[in-house]
């Protein structure tokens, strides 16, 4: 079973314009779609919709809309009550794919709401395969709260993900989870470099820039990498080696949630048994599905190709 955490879940409104965005300017929506989301949320969504256990765990009132939502979506889930409502993030998405996030705090959590969700998550972490720790911490929680969850979990035999950003993710770093998966811009970030110009060279063919800075990162949790480079692909870094995948070519439509994707992939591939290079083109399949999708939509595995994904061993 795939235990994901979100804990700042978000209902992640998609505005799709007619046009370019013109800043200023007055903007009719061509449509609107309102999903359950935040990334663990996104990632238990991808996970079900492949035919695996999942369980999304979130912290929210019992009463909160969000909720009907996720049983509405069918989504297993195990909610710890807090204070406050959940919140909503605004993507704005012009005709070319390019999307614009604007992105709210979310309700602060206090300290024995915070108590509960910490030992909440490591009761159902007893029954997981994997645990997803995913997401933006919400006011309340420390930066280092992801790295001291992981230092809770090291005598039970659950493997861990991480997928956040900032302060968080450098502080996870050292709590040495078995899987990172940042973006190039989150890799530079913990790692030193420039972000977009390892997409950049990925792009244009090179993803050893990239691949360079994941190795040291690698080395440092002694896990492995999973470093999304947006249309230019993915790479992923084991303590044995380093493989790179192109992204087929697709027309985008939203690419919010297609690092979520991503990530459900490979702990979906994981759960199968794969080898790195099928761990690798799973998470790029599902990745390259989901931006082809409106909003946060979960590919299903009738839209996820891997056969015609090549993966190049680097090292």
């Amino acid at each position: 079973m795939i235990l994901t955490v979100t804990a700042n879940p978000s209902i992640d409104r998609t505005i799709e314009l007619a046009g370019p965005l013109q800043r200023g300017e007055v903007h009719r929506a061509a449509r609107v779609i309102d999903q359950p989301g935040g990334k663990g949320v996104n990632v238990s969504r991808v996970v079900m919709a492949a035919g695996l256990p999942t369980v999304a765990l979130l912290p929210a009132r019992s009463d909160d809309p969000f909720l009907a939502r996720l049983t509405a979506a069918a989504l297993p889930h195990q909610p710890v009550s807090v204070d406050g409502t959940v919140r909503t993030n605004i993507t704005l998405a012009e005709p070319d794919g390019t999307t614009t996030k604007i992105n709210e705090p979310g309700a602060s959590i206090s300290a024995n709401a915070a108590a509960l969700l910490l030992s909440t998550i490591l009761v159902r972490a007893e029954a997981a395969d994997w645990l997803a720790l995913c997401g933006s911490l919400p006011p309340g929680l420390d930066d280092d709260w992801y790295a001291r969850l992981i230092s809770e979990m090291t005598e039970r035999q659950c493997r861990i993900a991480v997928d956040t950003s900032g302060a968080p993710l450098s502080a996870a770093v050292g709590g040495r989870p078995d899987l990172l998966k940042p973006n190039a811009h989150e890799l530079a970030e913990i790692a030193g470099g420039d972000g977009a110009a390892m997409e950049a060279a990925a792009a244009d063919g090179d993803p050893s820039i990239a691949a360079d800075v994941a190795r040291t990162v690698a080395d440092r949790t002694g896990g492995s990498i999973l470093t999304t480079l947006g249309g230019s692909g993915a790479l992923l870094t084991t303590p044995d080696g380093t493989w790179y995948a192109e992204a087929p070519r697709i027309t985008v439509r939203s690419t919010v949630g297609a690092g979520d994707a991503s990530l459900a992939g490979y702990l979906i591939a994981h759960q199968r048994g794969a080898s790195p290079e099928e761990l690798l083109r799973s998470a790029v399949a599902h990745g390259s599905a989901a931006a082809s999708l409106p909003g946060t939509t979960p590919p299903t595995p009738d839209l996820v190709d891997t056969v015609a994904l090549a993966v190049t061993r680097l090292s």
